[in-house]
This record gives structure tokens, C-alpha cells and sequence, in this order.
């Protein structure tokens, strides 16, 4: 078996090769100048408009892009095809790729006054390219929430004591944002303070285990001393457990909550406290497998998952799906993810001091999260196992990452496995929070820029924070309810990575209207890949997995065919085909201008320059 250190020695490799020389260049490329001012600071208001220094924004992107994703993604991926095909594409295509692509999100934001990629490509095509990109991107937030609710619920079931932790974590957060904000009382005692109160969550969440109701269904009975709160609730069990289907509402009505309150209030303290624990379990993993390699961890650090599946995937699992393209859409995050286009030119690009910090903060930050992918994939490879039974599958092997994680560190540091599977499920969870109603308010700004000023009441309801908000997770839990992880998380990823190839394309389209002598390659070769890949994920999951195998075949993958499960399942149809239709009706309209520029049109107006204004 491989040593888990030699996955941290590859991957930190080609990284350091990506950042030291082809970030150099592409920072080059793209004339980044210190001296010219950035969006922060011409309009520097006091709400969005904010120059922050480098670490601090760091630390704020690094942990609004690092959510659920890059930990689900390999997980799913290195248990379907095995570990060789998730590592690669994750060390390979994440500095060519994705750190390329939120580099490059970031850098035509800043030029285009910290403008979103939706305001940016109507520069060049017009509204109708920005309407379009923008009910893309609107669609893609209704899959993050729905799939990220799920896996919330999945690792409170597995794991009762991380949801203790994780309410612990929370109600920290929400009294941190108070002593901040309204006390207005000095920042590094209180960080210090509430810091170590999230670790002794940990332990709080280890001595009081909480359940909805009971019903673990696969992951057996429950931890001795488990709180069940309720006898029942009126949801149905998903993925077998009455308690995943119980905790996903819960879920999905924080994510309401959290994306309508002001940002002060939960989201800017939570994702200070969210960015020590990545700090902390990202790179205390990779520590825990370097230092237990040199001090005699052996066998606990191997990697257990298989090297290499079949094309189809894992034989024991119950849904094959072809390595290609179906890898490409798995793992949505750790590689590329679209998701990051939008942090970065929704809110990043306001707050960037200096135009060089978009180095850093835009390459770096991905390949930061590219390191957490790979903790994810040794995690699961070295306590890879699938639950049996009736409810196995992909969904199921998710909480390895904490139980992998609470091997690692017992193994190298001593410390005890049911702490540290109960910190590393904290960790997962608080990625996939964040990431959530994150998502939401994200989509909330998105419906507010299609409507503009409302003039009906129809719109003026559409852009009520409630209504929006409402409009992003009642549809999220319709889709949630099939409880096919097989359907979902492709899904999901398809149209995450469909948006990042529009966001590649978005910022060929700013080069070539910029400068006609500049190389398109960097940008036009990774959109041109993925655009391919995702269209043919996303025509596979509407018309074989979806109309071909349970329509037409009668193969639907559950016990139970209801009129929901088909109305489910048809809403995934159309959302897949919808998303074809529109990646490719942009892809045309961006395509068209960069011929009519390339040949001789002359750069478009809108095209913005270094320092320009």
C-alpha cells in the first residue's frame, strides 16, 4: 500500500511549481501594479467597499471558497473510482485550472470596479449575456444549497456529537459578532478567548451527542449517552435515516435565517472562527501524516482505498457512472469550482488593497483549497470502507473524513480518536455551513441584479430578502428529497463547473477586448476542457441517468417510486437541459466577440485597462 506522506509530498510539489512560476507570470500577464487604485479604495464606503489587508482578506476568502465541496468531492470520487484518478486531477488540474480561473475572476473584477462576472460580460455581449449568466448562476446556488443541506444531516447522523459541537460553534459566533461589533471591545483577547472556546465545543459535543429523532439507519445505533430530542418528525428518511431527513429542514432554515441577517451579526465573526478551524485541521493534517511518517505511524497512514476501480466505478456501490466525464463534475471544488467567480467579483474585489494581493489571495487561496481536497482523499483512503446493506453508497463513506482525520491525529499526536473525528466533523460542517448561507445571500444579490429597480409589485416581492431567500431553499429541499446521491452531487457539480467555463470565458472575452495582442491560451484552453466535460456530464444525468434508466427503464435506485420521486427527477431533467441551453448560448455570444475583435473590430469600449477609469 502507498504511504499517505507521498499523496502531501506530490501534491505540495506541483503547487509550489504553480505558484512560484505560473502565478509569476500570470500576475505579469495581466499588469498587476501596486500603485493604480483599486475598487476598495475609489469607492471605499464603509460597508462593501473595504480595503483589507492581505492576511485578513485571506483568511475571509480562503474560507467563503473552502467549504463542503473540495472535502465531498474527492471523498465521493476516490470511493468511486479509487484514489489515483481524484489525486491527479486535483494536483494536476488545480494550478492550471482553478487557480488560474479565481485568479483570473478576480483580476477582470478589480479592473471592472469590483463588478460581478455577470456586469463584466455585458460589457462586451450585452444584457441578454448578463441575464443569462446570472439565472445560470442563480440555478447553481439552488443545487449548492440542496446538496450541502444533505451532507450536513448525513455527518450530524454519523457523528451526533459534531451537531453539539457545531450549535456550540454557532451560538460562539453569533456572541463573538455582538463583542466586535456592538461592545466594540479589542479584538486579539477576544479571538484568542473565543478560539479556544470552539475547541472546548469539541468537548462539550463529545460528552453530550444530540439526535432529532431516533433512526441512525446505516451508521447503526447511536453513541452512548446520545440526547434524542424529538420521537418523530413529519419528514421522510433519507438515505435511510429518519434522521437525515429530519436535520436537512433544520439545515435549510439556518441557511434562511443566516443569509438574511446583516453580515456582522453571524457571517463576518463565523468566518474568522471557520478559517482557524480550516487553519487547524488542514494543516494540522498534513503535519499529523509528516511527522508520523518519520516517527514510526506505519501502517495507520497507508492507504487503504483502491488504487483504481473500474471505468464504472465501484462495483459495491449500487449506481455505476462512466470516469469519463462524471470525474470532471465529482469533484466540484479542490480542482475548479465556478462558485469561487462569484466570491471573488461579489465580494473580494471590493475589499482588495492592492492590485499584487491578487496573487496571493486569488491563486494562493485556491491552492490552499486544493490542499484540503487532499486531505480529504488521504482522510478517506486511510479509513476507506462502505457501509452495507440496502442504504450503501457514495453518500454513506462521507463521514470517513472524520473518522480518517481522528485516526491520523491519534496515530501521530496521541490525542484521543472520538475528539478528533468530533473536531474534523466540526471542521466539515462548519465548511459546508458557511458555504450554504453564503450560497444563498449570493443568490439573493443575483435576483436583485436580473430584476434592477423593481417597478411591479411581482418584482418588488422578488427582491424582498425573505421572499428571494425563500425562492433559493423551498426548491433546494424538493431535490434534496429523492435522496439519490448519485443524481444530486453530479448534478451539483455540473453546473458548478459549467459556471466556471463561463467564467474562464468571461475573462477571455476581457483579454481579447483589452489588448489584441494578448495570448488567449491560458484562459480559452481550461474553458474550452471543461465546457466539453460538464455539457457531457450534464446530457448523461438528464437523458440516461435520469430519462433513459428510470423512465423509460424503470430503474429508479429506490424502494419506494412515488409521484414526488418522478416530479424530482424530472425538475432534474429540466434543470440539466436548462443549463446546457444556457452555458452554450453564452459560449456562442462570447465566441462571436472575440472573432469580431480578433478580426480586426477593434477593441470594444468597455474594455478596461490597467488604472483605468
Amino acid at each position: 500500500m502507498v504511504q499517505a506522506i507521498w499523496l502531501v509530498v506530490l501534491v505540495l510539489g506541483t503547487f509550489s511549481a504553480g505558484y512560484l512560476g505560473y502565478s509569476r507570470y500570470l500576475a505579469q500577464f495581466v499588469e498587476l501594479d501596486e500603485e493604480n487604485e483599486t475598487p476598495a479604495h475609489k469607492y471605499e464606503d464603509g460597508q462593501e467597499y473595504v480595503p483589507s489587508k492581505k492576511p485578513v482578506l485571506l483568511g475571509h476568502h480562503y474560507s467563503s471558497i473552502a467549504g463542503g465541496a473540495p472535502i465531498v468531492g474527492p471523498i465521493t470520487a476516490t470511493v468511486w473510482w479509487g484514489w489515483v484518478p481524484a489525486f491527479l486531477w486535483v494536483a494536476i488540474g488545480n494550478p492550471l485550472f482553478g487557480s488560474v480561473h479565481d485568479f483570473m475572476s478576480l483580476s477582470s473584477s478589480v479592473r471592472h470596479d469590483g463588478k460581478s462576472i455577470g456586469y463584466i460580460i455585458s460589457e462586451y455581449v450585452g444584457e441578454r449575456g448578463k441575464q443569462m449568466i446570472l439565472w445560470f448562476a442563480f440555478l447553481t446556488i439552488i443545487l449548492v444549497v440542496a446538496v450541502f443541506a444533505l451532507v450536513v444531516a448525513l455527518v450530524f447522523t454519523a457523528y451526533p456529537q459534531s451537531a453539539t459541537a457545531s450549535a456550540v460553534f454557532i451560538a460562539l459566533a453569533l456572541v463573538f459578532g455582538v463583542y466586535l461589533y456592538q461592545l466594540d471591545l479589542p479584538f486579539i483577547p477576544g479571538a484568542v478567548a473565543f478560539v479556544a472556546a470552539v475547541f472546548a465545543g469539541v468537548w462539550v459535543g463529545v460528552q453530550y451527542p444530540v439526535a432529532l429523532v431516533p433512526g441512525a439507519g446505516p451508521f447503526g445505533p447511536y453513541p452512548e449517552g446520545t440526547i434524542v430530542l424529538f420521537g418523530g418528525l413529519p419528514f421522510p428518511a433519507l438515505l435511510g435515516a429518519p434522521n437525515i431527513g429530519a436535520w436537512v429542514p433544520v439545515v435549510a432554515l439556518y441557511a434562511f435565517v443566516a443569509s438574511v441577517l446583516p453580515v456582522w451579526v453571524l457571517l463576518q465573526p463565523r468566518d474568522f472562527l471557520t478559517s482557524n478551524l480550516l487553519y487547524v485541521g488542514v494543516g494540522g493534517t498534513l503535519l499529523a501524516v509528516i511527522v508520523g511518517t518519520f516517527t514510526g505511524a506505519g501502517e495507520t497512514l497507508a492507504i487503504e482505498a483502491p488504487t483504481f476501480t473500474t471505468f464504472w466505478g465501484n462495483p459495491d456501490l449500487p449506481v455505476a457512472a462512466p470516469l469519463f466525464p462524471i470525474l470532471f463534475v465529482t469533484i466540484a471544488c479542490g480542482t475548479i469550482s465556478g462558485f469561487h467567480s462569484l466570491v471573488s467579483s461579489g465580494t473580494t474585489a471590493k475589499q482588495l488593497d492592492k492590485e499584487t494581493d491578487a496573487r496571493l489571495i486569488g491563486y494562493g487561496g485556491m491552492l490552499g483549497e486544493g490542499l484540503l481536497a487532499t486531505v480529504a482523499i488521504v482522510t478517506v483512503g486511510v479509513a476507506f470502507s462502505i457501509p452495507e446493506g440496502n442504504y450503501s453508497g457514495i453518500g454513506l463513506a462521507l463521514p470517513n473524513f472524520a473518522t480518517g482525520g481522528g485516526q491520523i491525529w491519534n496515530a501521530t499526536f496521541g490525542i484521543s480518536a472520538t475528539f478528533a473525528a468530533t473536531f474534523m466533523g466540526l471542521v466539515l460542517v462548519s465548511f459546508l455551513l458557511t458555504s450554504t448561507d453564503t450560497a444563498v445571500r449570493l443568490g439573493r444579490y443575483m435576483l436583485e441584479e436580473i430584476v434592477g429597480s423593481p417597478e411591479t409589485t411581482y418584482q418588488e416581492y422578488a427582491t424582498n430578502r425573505y421572499v428571494n431567500s425563500a425562492v433559493q431553499v423551498i426548491p433546494a429541499y424538493i431535490l434534496v428529497s429523492s435522496g439519490r446521491w448519485a443524481d444530486l452531487w453530479p448534478l451539483f457539480g455540473g453546473a458548478n463547473q459549467t459556471l466556471a467555463a463561463l467564467a474562464l470565458l468571461v475573462a477571455t472575452i476581457w483579454l481579447a477586448n483589452w489588448n489584441d495582442r494578448k495570448q488567449l491560451l491560458s484562459t480559452g484552453v481550461p474553458m474550452a476542457i471543461m465546457l466539453t466535460m460538464t455539457s457531457l456530464a450534464l446530457l448523461y444525468l438528464a437523458l440516461y441517468q435520469n430519462l433513459w434508466q428510470k423512465f423509460i427503464q424503470g430503474e429508479w435506485g429506490v424502494e419506494n417510486v412515488t409521484i414526488f420521486t418522478q416530479i424530482t427527477a424530472a425538475i432534474q431533467i429540466a434543470i440539466a437541459l436548462v443549463l446546457v441551453y444556457l452555458a452554450w448560448s453564452i459560449f456562442k455570444m462570447g465566441y462571436d466577440n472575440i472573432r469580431e475583435v480578433r478580426s480586426g473590430g477593434g477593441a470594444l469600449t468597455g474594455a478596461s485597462e490597467p488604472g483605468d477609469d
